[in-house]
């Protein structure tokens, strides 16, 4: 059994590749700005250290013994997004001190070929891990199950469910998404120096049949309107740069994820 460093190990995806990685019997440590509510150190199987990857606080003591690191580390808005980048080369340069040999990156497909700033940050963050004197792997996957979610319920709380016009998602369970990560953490030494991989959910659907299925699991009275979405991230989306032709990685469907836990509705 391997001994993984999950940095962001109390995100969303972080915590299934925790739940995950524990479940297959390897010993993990999770490295956080906040540990669960009531652990001290050892939490439900994992060692929790707390640590900041902006200023490097934490990072040894997370990354000693690790045989590889997996960053599921976000930052979409202000201070978190500017120091996004960064964050990743002191996460690398701490990893290549401690003898890590490994480090695997949580990224978004196509995120090279949008100008929105946030893709533009997980596209500059893996440039950083391109140029690692460690082993890398960056799995780009399409967009969480909760991403939709978050939107229709956000609308629907002034009786609209807004839909972008043109737009189709292929969407992945968080849970799916901590498999291929694992994967990419665990696979043998492949010789490259770095790998790109790409996953995607099990569908490609229309926006507006994915707020239709979100109604109808959620009860939602609200009306689904088609809104035009201007802009780089408009053309991102009408353009398909979204997806991810080919073999679906993701088995969980959007519909089958609202199901199962009540807590997304």
């Amino acid at each position: 059994m391997s001994r993984i460093c999950v940095a962001g190990g109390t995100g969303q995806v972080g915590r299934e590749v925790v739940r995950q990685a524990l479940c297959q019997g390897h010993a993990v440590a999770v490295l956080s700005r906040n540990a669960p509510e009531g652990a001290d150190g050892q939490h439900d199987g994992a060692t929790y250290f707390r640590g900041d990857v902006t200023t490097g606080e934490g990072l040894p003591e997370a990354l000693a013994g690790a045989d590889v690191v997996i960053d599921c580390l976000e930052g979409q808005t202000g201070k978190a997004l500017r120091q996004f980048v960064a964050g990743g080369a002191i996460l690398l340069g701490a990893a290549l001190e401690a003898g890590v040999p490994k480090a695997v990156l949580l990224s978004i497909v196509n995120c090279d070929q949008s100008t929105y700033g946030y893709y533009r940050s997980k596209a500059e963050k893996e440039r950083v891990y391109l140029r690692a004197e460690l082993e890398t792997v960056a799995v780009r996957a399409t967009q969480f199950h909760s991403l939709l979610a978050r939107i229709f319920a956000a609308g629907s709380r002034v009786g609209l469910v807004p839909v972008i016009r043109g737009a189709r998602f292929q969407t992945i369970a968080p849970g799916d998404v901590a498999a291929a990560l694992l994967e990419a953490a665990l696979e043998p030494p492949s010789g490259e120096s770095h790998r790109l991989v790409t996953i995607g959910g099990p569908d490609v659907t229309d926006m507006a049949a994915m707020a239709r299925t979100w109604k109808r699991a959620t009860g939602s009275q609200g009306l689904v309107v088609a809104l035009p979405l201007p802009g780089a991230m408009g053309q991102f989306l009408r353009a398909g740069s979204n997806l991810a032709p080919g073999e679906p990685y993701g088995r969980e469907t959007f519909e089958a994820w609202l199901a199962n836990r009540p807590e997304n509705l």
